[in-house]
């Protein structure tokens, strides 16, 4: 199945967007679920059909879906507490009534992310269109697993698995509850479950689309997202210049307009959708929208590692990050991991296998890519006969 995650600035109409895009491939006879993180029903104001926690079938071959966060959140705290009861009772905790329960931050996105896996799982459907939430979030929401599989791998390491037969043991000399097998078994299904979702993030089918109103404000999101998600190794695979305006409209916003459109067609496929004159509503507004078509294009970028040991006896790894200013970046090895940071954004990457065998030689950025030299450790690296 294949996934298109669409976001863009707040107010930007992303959901419009979201919701012609998933209208127009289900009018195809492709059998499509857009998929909202909205509290608000924007979406189903958009569609002309509430959505809700339960999938809503809006025609024939097109379903949608805002899951509820707070449910979502209610039912993992329950089964929290039924595990933990052991331990909550020696605390001499209360537990919490489901009745009492307000989602956390971040409900919402992890519940977004679960059903994210479970619609890419289901084999009911053919297209995938999700509805992130404005730029920032959605930039978070997308680098989430991968940074809580980090966190759960380094608080729970899978290797202390084989302690399992000591931990009763060690419970009894020390007088206290050890850890509990749940725990270890819960880690493990939390890092199955951000595994599948991972997955789906990280498939070559899965593509990004931003949309953007053209003008300052526009231009400068769309530097900072595609910024971001190059750091994450993807980029746009079309930019959605949103509500163009006629030529006949006032002479200064039609030249701002032209202006960003400009620019962004010197780096990105950029499709104008034009300004309908209201808010689009219903049907027939959705099908006059010319969207992007759902295409066999690619998010994700590769960052290559070359070899230049014959020539300069290092090893160049080739990072893509169009937009990155060199003032702004910066680099730190921890162990078989590298910290890049570009500007506001950061992302811990594991190093390939044969660079782990490096020290880091230098860096440099060109041309929007960041090169980092590794120079073979003589201790490390497996010498020629």
């Amino acid at each position: 199945m294949r996934t298109i995650l669409i976001t863009g600035p707040g107010g930007s109409g992303r959901t419009t967007v979201a919701a012609a895009t998933a209208l127009a491939a289900a009018r195809e006879g492709t059998r499509t679920l857009v998929l909202s993180a909205d509290r608000t029903d924007t979406l189903g104001t958009v569609l002309g059909a509430a959505t809700g926690p339960t999938p809503t079938q809006v025609t024939p071959t097109l379903t949608a879906w805002r899951p509820d966060a707070t449910a979502g959140f209610r039912d993992d705290l329950a089964a929290f507490q039924d595990r933990a009861s052991h331990v909550l009772d020696l605390l001499g905790a209360s537990r919490l009534d489901p009745e009492e329960v307000t989602p956390l931050p971040g409900a919402e996105e992890l519940t977004l992310l679960r059903a994210l896996r479970d619609a890419a799982l289901s084999e009911r459907h053919e297209l995938l269109v999700v509805d992130l939430p404005p730029t920032p979030q959605a930039l978070a929401l997308l680098s989430l697993p991968e940074e809580l599989r980090r966190y759960l791998r380094r608080l729970l390491p899978a290797e202390r698995q084989a302690a399992a037969g000591l931990r009763p043991v060690l419970g009894r000399l020390a007088g206290i509850p050890m850890p509990s097998e749940w725990l270890y078994e819960t880690a493990a299904r939390w890092d199955t479950e951000l595994g599948a979702v991972q997955a789906v993030l990280a498939d070559r089918q899965a593509v990004v689309r931003l949309v953007a109103e053209p003008g300052p404000a526009g231009t400068d999101a769309v530097q900072a997202a595609s910024l971001a998600l190059a750091l994450r190794g993807l980029r746009p695979d079309t930019l959605v210049a949103n509500r163009v305006v006629p030529e006949d409209w006032p002479a200064g916003l039609v030249a701002q307009q032209r202006k960003a459109l400009e620019e962004w067609q010197e780096s990105y496929d950029v499709r104008a959708v034009p300004h309908l004159g209201h808010d689009p509503r219903g049907d027939d507004d959705l099908g006059a929208l010319a969207v992007p078509e759902v295409n066999d294009t690619t998010s994700t970028v590769e960052w290559p590692v070359v070899d230049h040991l014959a020539e300069d006896g290092v090893l160049v790894w080739h990072i893509p990050l169009p937009g990155a200013l060199r003032d702004e970046l910066d680099l730190v090895r921890r162990g078989d991991e590298l910290v890049v940071s570009a500007g506001q954004f950061r992302r811990i990457v594991p190093l390939p296998s044969a660079l782990r065998r490096c020290t880091v030689a230098g860096a440099a950025l060109r041309e929007g890519e960041l090169r980092i030299r590794f120079a073979p450790d003589p201790d490390l690296w497996p010498r020629t006969p």
